[in-house]
């Protein structure tokens, strides 16, 4: 039995992250704006004993009449507030960027998700690369990459110290002496940085596991090192083990100037899973899955990717070089990989190449059984490639269900996964410790 557990994440991209997931017979289209149905999904996840659910979010998207059903959404963070009700161990991650957003509401709203699911929130960390998004806040011009990243890191320094500005025990209610808090527990801010000016305090007291906790999601120069600095979860996307354990190693070997040890941060690679008792069944289940693709719409959605508008291009001619794009500081990671992905596996035309990413968008995808789909998460694991992965089920509700009644089982008679939750807190499910304002001198283990 292994003597450490792979934490897991059920990333929802709802109605599926397969770009035609929306047309599968037994995906429930029409349910993804259902509040039962999203609490039968949560529900179902936690049955699977997964770490956490993870929402992500962009805004601006120009949804067309046949692309992927997944622009149309609801707020993410206001789903999370009634999955808190209906579940008792999973975590609960929602997506918001810090590049339209003021550090204050965004400290406010986690802190009450995390209040009242118990010490179950976590806040997914991005800077908006959709530049679509700055007509929707009334900005003429999108931040670069660079300059989004700066924000970023500034914007999470003052969101931390908001959620630890009221300690937990500041709040007293002694009715006998009349006293509500204890004001030598409450720790006021003001700060005057770059991009925001806070001076105050949060109207709540820090979370029954400090505060929620901060993932990231990016593979940049400037995303490493955010993560290194103030990530204590992060989402990223290889296709290999090799590039998976140097960004591994590269990531844990920043923490230790930031004061961080390596268990303070838990990498967990997105991993699109396709899963039958048989490796033909679930061939066959990819290929059908494929067949809903129209033409157009493999066009739109990889040119989303490459950089590239590749509309009216003839899907089975080559795919055309892709386009620099204008922001010298933005690295095009997820760009970059499709283009290593498309010359590793010798794909020519771009039917070959949508078909290819049709659901892991660049990230690792992996068809199969039971068996092999956990050999090669174990691989990863197993040699410093990851302490976990973000599942990304093809379809919902039955993709998510194959990896629950099929994959998980196969983890846990492996000893590579938990059968019953450790701790009512996400924190104390994920090992991380619990963060108190600096001014306290003794840091509080995890709640189990």
């Amino acid at each position: 039995m292994a003597h450490k557990q792979m934490k897991l994440g059920a990333f929802f991209n709802l109605p599926g992250h397969h770009v035609a997931s929306w047309r599968h017979p037994l995906t429930k289209a029409d349910s993804t704006l259902n509040l039962a149905y999203l609490q039968e999904l949560a529900q179902l996840a936690e049955r699977g004993k997964f770490d956490m659910i993870f929402f992500a979010d962009v805004l601006g998207l120009r949804p067309s009449g046949n692309q992927s059903a997944s622009a149309i959404k609801l707020d993410p963070l206001i789903i999370l507030a009634a999955l808190a009700s209906v579940t008792r161990h999973i975590g609960l991650t929602a997506t918001l960027t810090t590049t339209y957003n003021e550090p204050y509401q965004v400290a406010r709203k986690f802190a009450a998700i995390d209040h009242l699911s118990g010490g179950r929130a976590a806040w997914n960390v991005v800077t908006s690369a959709n530049d679509k998004e700055s007509v929707l806040f009334g900005k003429s011009k999108h931040l670069e990459h660079a300059r989004r990243y700066e924000r970023a890191e500034e914007f999470v320094d003052v969101v931390k110290k908001l959620w630890l500005s009221v300690e937990r025990e500041a709040l007293v209610l002694d009715k006998e002496k009349g006293q509500i808090l204890d004001v030598e527990k409450l720790h006021p801010l003001d700060h005057a940085g770059e991009w925001f000016k806070v001076e105050g305090l949060l109207d709540a007291p820090a979370t029954p596991q400090g505060h929620p906790v901060i993932v990231q999601a990016g593979s940049s120069e400037s995303g490493k090192e955010l993560a290194a600095k103030t990530a204590e979860v992060i989402f990223t996307a290889w296709q290999t083990l090799e590039e998976a354990q140097t960004f591994y190693r590269d990531v844990k070997g920043r923490l230790a100037k930031y004061g961080r040890k390596p268990d303070d941060l838990k990498i967990m690679p997105g991993v699109f899973i396709t899963v039958a008792k048989t490796e033909a069944e679930a061939i066959a289940k990819r290929k059908e899955l494929n067949s809903y693709i129209l033409p157009e719409v493999g066009l739109e959605y990889l040119s989303n990717f490459i950089g590239t508008d590749l509309r009216g291009y003839d899907v089975d001619g080559p795919l055309p070089a892709f386009v620099e794009n204008e922001d010298k500081t933005n690295p095009q990671i997820r760009s970059n990989l499709i283009r290593a992905l498309a010359e590793r596996e010798g794909l020519k035309t771009i039917r070959e190449v949508y078909e290819q990413i049709a659901g892991a968008r660049g990230h690792r995808e992996i068809v199969g059984t039971p068996a092999q789909i956990a050999d090669q998460l174990e691989e990863w694991f197993l040699n410093d490639g990851a302490d976990g992965f973000n599942i990304m089920p093809p379809t919902f509700p039955e993709g998510l269900r194959d990896v629950v009644e099929l994959v998980i089982p196969e983890l846990q008679r492996r000893g590579l996964f938990r059968t019953e939750y450790e701790s009512d807190t996400l924190r104390g499910n994920l090992g991380l410790s619990v963060p108190v304002h600096p001014d306290r001198k003794q840091v509080q283990p995890a709640r189990l």
